[in-house]
């Protein structure tokens, strides 16, 4: 009898170990974490949940140049600030699909041009467990 009960507990408390968070709940978990280490300018934690292959706006931008732009505002001691909009996300079959808004401010002489609110598509993918972006497109929004 001891056995037993020593055996369910044992199963009861390794329960909530099995379950795993959903993969839309840990695309938006990722989509906060890169917001904010583009705000307090880690750039190695921005590129912590970007595939290596990474492809921004059709090739202007990729995952070595995007965390080499945070490092550089760092090391300049400019600060920019991200403000997210709600997330949709779209199962693509194995993929992901997530859009938003994003309103980047700054007093940064670096990117005065690329300041305001933008409109983002990003497509992620799970990589051995990890969910990733692998592409993402951004354009002014009106």
């Amino acid at each position: 009898m001891t056995c037993l009960l020593f055996a369910s507990a044992l199963l009861a408390a390794s329960l909530p170990a099995c379950r795993r968070t959903p993969d839309e709940v840990q695309i938006r978990e990722a989509i906060a974490a890169i917001e904010q280490a583009a705000e307090s300018g880690a750039a190695s934690d921005v590129g912590a949940s970007l595939s290596e292959d990474f492809d921004g706006n059709a090739g202007e931008l990729d995952r070595r140049r995007l965390t080499g732009m945070v490092r550089l505002l760092a090391l300049r001691g400019e600060h920019i600030g991200v403000t997210m909009g709600p997330v949709s996300i779209e199962h693509r079959g194995a993929r992901m699909l997530a859009t938003f808004t994003v309103t980047l401010t700054s007093g940064s002489k670096l990117l005065p041009d690329q300041l305001g609110v933008y409109r983002v598509e990003s497509a992620w993918r799970n990589e051995d467990g990890k969910w990733r972006c692998y592409t993402a497109s951004w354009k002014h929004a009106m």
